[in-house]
């Protein structure tokens, strides 16, 4: 099974939208801990891309641009560039994300 890519959005500074909501990089580790329990065996990147910071990646600079336009709330996860969620992130759609790219969870 090919290896795909979730990425977290975030910054340091809790959204201001997201009152009461973990932090990007506390969100970036909860998911991948429930993502590797859940899915144990499957290949998955994962990366977090601070949004203070310049990106490399065209499609990354497009999300941080969002971001910091308010178009998008972060922390924003994606999987293989698709928005996924954003702001307080919940597991359900993160799974079905993953299961719609062929991924099966561990019995």
């Amino acid at each position: 099974m090919k290896e795909i890519t979730l990425t977290v959005y975030g910054a340091d500074v809790i959204c201001a939208s997201c009152v009461n909501a973990p932090s990007s990089k506390d969100t970036y580790e909860w998911l991948e801990a429930a993502i590797a329990r859940k899915f144990d065996g499957h290949k998955i990147q994962f990366r977090y891309v601070d949004i203070e910071k310049t990106s490399e990646r065209d499609v990354d600079a497009e999300y941080i641009e969002q971001i910091q336009n308010d178009e998008l709330f972060y922390p924003l996860v994606t999987i293989e560039d698709e928005v996924i969620g954003e702001g307080y992130i919940q597991l359900k759609p993160v799974y079905s994300a993953l299961e719609q790219h062929g991924y099966v969870t561990a019995e």
